[in-house]
């Protein structure tokens, strides 16, 4: 969807082997937007690329969050999106593997989880 959007396609394919930087994680923190229509993720998404994205600029934390407050229908959406900290094994599949193929300052394009249209942005990974 965007020249940022590699790491819904290019997290691990070898399911984090040694040396995998992004598949040893054990914890990410997360802003993400979720919406149940694909046509308003990639709005707000498309602000992104506008305002940032497209000048090869990180979103700002406190911009994603501006952006979850309005087209966010997560209740997330009212923090900000912010998800905190959270380790493998608590988001289902797609969500998890999209958080933790990200690097910190990356955004996710938009993609189709179980609960609907998401973007990610990973504020931060550790061990």
């Amino acid at each position: 969807m965007g020249k940022k959007g590699a790491a819904s396609s290019s997290g691990s394919k070898d399911g984090g082997g040694k040396g995998d930087k992004l598949g040893t994680c054990k914890e990410v923190k997360c802003r993400h937007i979720l919406c149940e229509k694909q046509s308003k993720a990639l709005e707000a998404y498309q602000k992104m690329r506008e305002g940032w994205l497209d000048n090869d600029d990180k979103v700002p934390p406190a911009e994603f969050g501006k952006l979850a407050m309005q087209y966010s229908e997560c209740s997330s959406g009212k923090k900000g999106g912010d998800l905190g900290w959270f380790p493998r094994g608590k988001m289902e599949g797609k969500f998890q593997e999209i958080a933790f193929a990200l690097q910190a300052g990356q955004v996710s394009d938009v993609f189709k989880g179980a609960n609907g249209y998401h973007i990610i942005l990973c504020e931060g990974r550790r061990n």
